[in-house]
């Protein structure tokens, strides 16, 4: 199994399974809270791409930093968070992770190294970089790696960012998830280069692509480039090619392509194609991938209907966190 070879344990692939159908599972609740009125706002979910997170966190210890994106969800359940409090953030309750204040888009968990998701678009960039050099500083050896989409390359910060992250040798990894479209627009349309990680190399940074659609493709990767990072050669640009299942949010409808592109995708499904190579090489059963799946399924009905009877903020709560 190619990239196994870095993989500890069965547990460990077991586990990396369990999380990619986590992930599945709780994106694939997003249409219907939408629906219900219990989701207000747009949400995001990042089915097909679970694999980018699940690769990449999987070689980060615990207290290794991460920032997000407006399709976060995934990126924070990779790192360990509570699906609960997600659930419960989702719906605006008192009990979410950021007091039913931020909702989707804006999900943090600090104590697990889940620097925050956001809703600009590189607006994790910087963060990150903030963060790598404050573990520079402090030479503690942790990694800050952050998540953006391709569209985030044409952002300024981005440039200024990676810049300083290269001078300075700063202990980052950029994670570009290369889905193909900025909202509805597509990648070779609005960036001129077609080799992504020329957007790196421009600024000095390593840079690789690597099959978003393969877990441990990813996680390969994402093993060199923070093993790098922690040696002190600095940061690493990783463009991980993979591609969103549904629109850009709850209500995209995604007439920008068509049914025979969406289904070439699909037959490529990363959770699908990690459950045929495990069984395959005799790591799990068939029966054992299809208990995760249902415990995955099972660990996400019961947070919704946790969120469903939590309480909703007070009145007061609004002026409460305003500021540090």
């Amino acid at each position: 199994m190619e990239g196994s070879l870095r993989v500890s344990s069965a547990e460990q692939l077991a586990d990396m399974f369990y999380r990619m159908g986590l992930i599945r599972e709780f994106d694939s609740k997003l249409p219907a809270l939408y629906d219900q009125g219990l989701v207000r706002g747009s949400s995001h979910a990042a089915i097909g791409q679970e694999a980018v997170a699940v690769g990449v966190c999987a070689a980060l210890q615990s207290s290794d930093y991460i920032t997000s994106t407006h399709r976060g969800h995934g990126h924070t359940i990779a790192k360990g968070g509570d699906v609960n409090r997600m659930m419960a953030e989702l719906l605006g309750r008192e009990s979410g992770y950021c007091r039913g204040k931020g909702g989707s888009m804006h999900i943090a968990d600090f104590d697990i190294g889940m620097l925050g998701a956001n809703g600009i678009v590189g607006g994790g960039i910087g963060i990150c970089v903030g963060a790598g050099l404050s573990a520079s500083v402090r030479a503690d050896g942790r990694v800050a790696v952050c998540f953006f989409g391709e569209g985030a390359l044409n952002q300024g910060v981005f440039l200024e960012a990676a810049n300083l992250a290269v001078i300075w040798s700063l202990p980052v990894v950029f994670v570009c998830e290369n889905n193909h479209f900025a909202m509805s627009a597509r990648v070779e349309h609005m960036i001129g280069v077609g080799d992504l990680t020329k957007r790196g190399e421009g600024v000095g940074m390593s840079s690789v692509v690597v099959d978003g659609m393969d877990v441990l493709a990813v996680y390969a990767a994402a093993c060199d480039a923070t093993t790098a990072a922690r040696r002190g050669d600095g940061p690493t640009l990783i463009v991980a090619d993979c591609y969103r299942f549904k629109g850009h949010f709850t209500a995209d409808p995604a007439r920008y392509r068509s049914a025979d592109e969406v289904a070439s995708w699909e037959a490529r499904d990363p959770l699908s194609s990690f459950a045929t190579r495990l069984e395959a090489d005799g790591v799990l059963s068939a029966a054992e991938l299809a208990a995760l799946r249902e415990r995955a399924r099972l660990e996400v009905d019961r947070a919704l209907e946790r969120a469903k009877t939590a309480a909703m903020p007070s009145v007061q709560a609004a002026w409460e966190d305003v500021y540090a």
